[in-house]
C-alpha cells in the first residue's frame, strides 16, 4: 500500500474553521498547490464538510476538512453549523481562519481548547490591508482575544506565508501520531503470526476488510512471517507450520473456535481488540466490559457502528451481540443502534455503549466519543472485548502494550 493509498482513517485530519467567505477553501488550495476545493465569492458555498485526501509535503498523508461557515444563519445554516461540529470530533489539528476581529471564532477556539486540540490561527486575506501597520494592529488584537495565541498572517491569493503555515502544521502534529501501532509489542521481527479471518458477509466479494489489510501490512513492515486462514481451515493450517505461531489474531466471532484449537504456547487476540487500542483507549474499554456483569433485564444499550453499511441477518452489532446478551441477561434488554457520524449528545439514558472496531474512524473521533461517555458516567466498550467477555476468555487473550 503506497502513501497515496493510505486509508482516510489513518491520515492526519486537518480541519479548517472560520466564518463564511473567510477563504477556507482557497487556503486549502494554496496549501496543496492544487484546486482541490471549490472556491466562490458567494457566502456559504461549502455546506456539508468536504474531505480532501492529500500528500502534504513535509507532513505526509493528510485529510483536509473544509467546513461550513461558523456564522451561517437560518434554519438550514444551523444544520450546516451542526455538521461542522461533527467534523470537529475527528479533527487532529485545527486551523482557525480569521479575517478580522474574532466573534463566533472565539467560542469555537474555546471548544478547541477544551478538547486539547492543537490549533493554528491565521489571518487570511492579509494582502487586503492598506498598510503593514494596519495588518499588525489586527494581528495584535486577535492574539489578545485568543489568550496570546500567535496569529500568522497569510494570503491564499498571493501565497504569502503559505510555506510558513505548512511548517507550523508539521510542528503541531502530536508526537505519537505516526508512531501508533496496531499490534504494539505483541509482534516483533522474525515472529510467525497466524491470522484467522472468517470472511464477513458484508465484506466486498474478493476483498479483505480494512482491519485485516492494515494488520497484514503492519506485520510485513515489522518483518514478521504472516500466515492466514479461515476458521474452518485452522487445524489444517496449524499442522502445516513447523512450530506453533507466536500469536494468533482472530475475527471476534471465531473466538470460541480458535481458543479451543490453538496451541498452548500461542498467544491469542482479535482484530477488534487490537483496534480498540489502535483507535481508542483499551483500558477504558476493558473497564466497560466489567459493566456487563451489572446489567439487568431492564437495561438500555447503545450500539454504535462506524460503517454506514446496510445491516444484514449476520450483523455482529445488530444481531449477534444483542442475541448473546439477551441469552445471558434476559429478553427484556433494550437496544438502540446508530451508524456513521450519528451519535447522541446525551448518553445518560444508556447503561452501556458498545462501539465497533472503528476501522472507518480516525483515533481522535473515537477518543472524543470515549471522553463523552466518561464525562457522562456511561460505561463504553468494544465489540471484540464484549465478545471475549461473553465467551469467557477476556482474561485469556492478550492486549497490545499491556
Amino acid at each position: 500500500m503506497g502513501l497515496q493509498d493510505t486509508p482516510r482513517a489513518s491520515r492526519l485530519h486537518i480541519g479548517l474553521f472560520g466564518n463564511r467567505n473567510a477563504g477556507k477553501s482557497s487556503l486549502i488550495n494554496a496549501l496543496t498547490g492544487q484546486d482541490i476545493s471549490l472556491v466562490s465569492p458567494v457566502a456559504g458555498t461549502t455546506t456539508d464538510p468536504v474531505y480532501k485526501a492529500f500528500e502534504l509535503r513535509g507532513v505526509g498523508p493528510v485529510v483536509f476538512i473544509d467546513t461550513a461557515g461558523l456564522d451561517d444563519a437560518g434554519e438550514l445554516g444551523a444544520l450546516r453549523v451542526q455538521k461542522t461540529k461533527e467534523a470537529l470530533e475527528e479533527t487532529d489539528v485545527a486551523i482557525l481562519v480569521l479575517t478580522g476581529r474574532a466573534n463566533e471564532e472565539l467560542a469555537w477556539y474555546r471548544q478547541f481548547q477544551e478538547k486539547k486540540l492543537p490549533v493554528l490561527a491565521v489571518l487570511n486575506q492579509c494582502d487586503q490591508y492598506d498598510t503593514p501597520e494596519d495588518a499588525s494592529a489586527v494581528l495584535a488584537e486577535l492574539s489578545i482575544q485568543l489568550g496570546g495565541l500567535p496569529v500568522l498572517p497569510v494570503s491564499a491569493q498571493t501565497g504569502e506565508n503559505i510555506p510558513q503555515l505548512r511548517q507550523a502544521l508539521v510542528q503541531c502534529i502530536p508526537d505519537d501520531f505516526w508512531a501508533n501501532s496496531i499490534t504494539g509489542d505483541l509482534a516483533q521481527a522474525g515472529d510467525t503470526i497466524l491470522l484467522v479471518m472468517p470472511q464477513d458477509i458484508q465484506a466486498p466479494k474478493g476483498r479483505l476488510i480494512l482491519p485485516q489489510v492494515q494488520t497484514i501490512r503492519e506485520l510485513l513492515d515489522k518483518k514478521c512471517s504472516v500466515m492466514s486462514c479461515t476458521a474452518d481451515c485452522l487445524e489444517q493450517t496449524l499442522s502445516a507450520l513447523a512450530k506453533p505461531p507466536k500469536l494468533i489474531i482472530t475475527d471476534s466471532q471465531a473466538f470460541p473456535t480458535v481458543w479451543a484449537a490453538k496451541p498452548e504456547e500461542s498467544l491469542l487476540t482479535s482484530f477488534s481488540i487490537l483496534f480498540a487500542g489502535y483507535k481508542g483507549d483499551i483500558t477504558v474499554f476493558r473497564k466497560g466490559a466489567a459493566a456487563l456483569a451489572e446489567l439487568t433485564e431492564d437495561a438500555k444499550i447503545l450500539v454504535a457502528e462506524a460503517c454506514a453499511h446496510a445491516p444484514t441477518t449476520e450483523d455482529i452489532g445488530r444481531v449477534k451481540i444483542p442475541n448473546l446478551l439477551r441469552k445471558k441477561i434476559g429478553e427484556g434488554l433494550s437496544f438502540d443502534f446508530v451508524r456513521g457520524n450519528d451519535f447522541p449528545q446525551d448518553l445518560t439514558p444508556y447503561d452501556l455503549v458498545i462501539h465497533c472496531g472503528a476501522c472507518m474512524f480516525n483515533r481522535r473521533h473515537v477518543l472524543n466519543r470515549i471522553a463523552q461517555a466518561e464525562e457522562q458516567g456511561v460505561p463504553i466498550c468494544n465489540y471484540g472485548i464484549v465478545l471475549a467477555a461473553m465467551t469467557g476468555i477476556l482474561d485469556k487473550v492478550v492486549y497490545p502494550n499491556d
